[in-house]
């Protein structure tokens, strides 16, 4: 029992090692493919999205 134990003791690492281990990897990839804009193709300049037009049937018809 206490080999197992062993065995598998080096895997275990806390969660913060974790995190910083894929932050660490998540920097290299993105330092390897290089300093793009994160949606290739949004060189369009950025526009409001509310598109939703105010419901003014209480203006049009008077109100209750």
């Amino acid at each position: 029992m206490t080999e197992s134990n062993h065995n598998e003791e080096p895997r275990k690492i806390s969660l913060a090692d974790a995190i910083k281990n894929k932050l660490a990897q998540k920097k290299q990839a993105q330092a390897e493919k290089g300093s793009g804009p994160l949606r290739p193709g949004s060189d369009a300049v950025m526009h409001s999205q509310n598109n939703k037009k105010p419901n003014n049937q209480r203006r049009r018809t008077g109100g209750s």
